[in-house]
């Protein structure tokens, strides 16, 4: 009778092992939506190697602010600015010495394929014409891109003339669907979007870097991750050569590679 509670005991200590460990190979990942495609690519890449699957939110960096204040339970926070992880840096909730630069935005004018806007001549002035009657941004107020196209808009003199035409999407990857969509004649998005499938066949045009601060985009591991040591795996990946290229294919222009770091992990 005891042989055989002994070994119920040890059947149940053995499973509860194993939940443990598949569930640490799981990451939580709250991302910015300009990552929309670029990160789903480096976590299908990464999974493959290491085993460890990446569970991903998209949205805005200023409401995955706001949530992990709140105590979302995320492992990583892929910001599309460096503001948003300082102050969860400064507020400790961040694992010290987590805080990394991994690329830096870029933003672009873009319309739908057959437009009869002429972006290479005229640039942004180009939404001054009477064609356009919406133009999406993202929302300034909690958008890093936002931030960086009203920025832009003013320093090209015309953000005045634009503003009635504005209209705000939630985040850059909504800001994209509402041009993508016709409910709006042309927007300002990233970079990383206008490259995806669905948006290479449109118009484009690189905003002068000159116009706006620029987009340095950080990541951060938060301190009430439970799988710390994943997490911490995969931001040691993201600096191989592998990872930046990837990276650098949607636009986005990358840190100098860790030549410490292995290809391979």
């Amino acid at each position: 009778m005891r042989v055989r509670l002994l070994a119920v005991i040890i059947a149940l200590l053995l499973s509860t092992v194993c939940v443990t460990s598949l569930a640490a190979q799981e990451l939580r990942v709250a991302a910015a939506a300009d990552l929309q495609f670029a990160l789903k690519d480096l976590g299908a890449q990464y999974e493959k190697q290491a085993g460890t699957k990446l569970s991903i939110s998209f949205g805005s960096s200023g409401n995955f602010f706001a949530q992990i204040e709140n105590g979302a339970p995320f492992d990583i926070f892929f910001s599309a600015d460096s503001e948003y992880p300082r102050k969860l840096e400064a507020a400790g909730r961040t694992v010290p010495g987590s805080l990394q630069i991994y690329a830096r935005g870029k933003i672009v004018l873009w319309a739908p394929p057959g437009t009869s806007l002429h972006f290479e001549r005229e640039g942004l002035s180009a939404l001054l014409d009477a064609k356009i009657q919406k133009v999406a941004i993202a929302n300034p107020e909690h958008a890093p891109y936002g931030r960086a196209a009203a920025e832009a808009l003013k320093k090209a003199g015309i953000y005045d003339q634009v503003k009635p035409k504005l209209v705000f999407g939630e985040n850059i990857s909504q800001t994209a669907q509402f041009v993508q969509s016709g409910s709006a004649q042309a927007g300002i998005v990233a970079l990383s979007l206008a490259v995806s499938p669905a948006m290479k066949d449109g118009q484009r045009w690189e905003i002068p870097a000159d116009l706006y601060q620029p987009l340095e985009q950080s990541v951060v591991i938060l301190k009430s991750s439970a799988n710390q040591n994943a997490a911490q795996a995969f931001l040691k990946y993201l600096r191989t050569a592998e990872a930046q290229a990837l990276l650098a294919r949607y636009g986005f222009t990358t840190p100098p590679v860790d030549a410490g770091t292995s290809h391979h992990l």
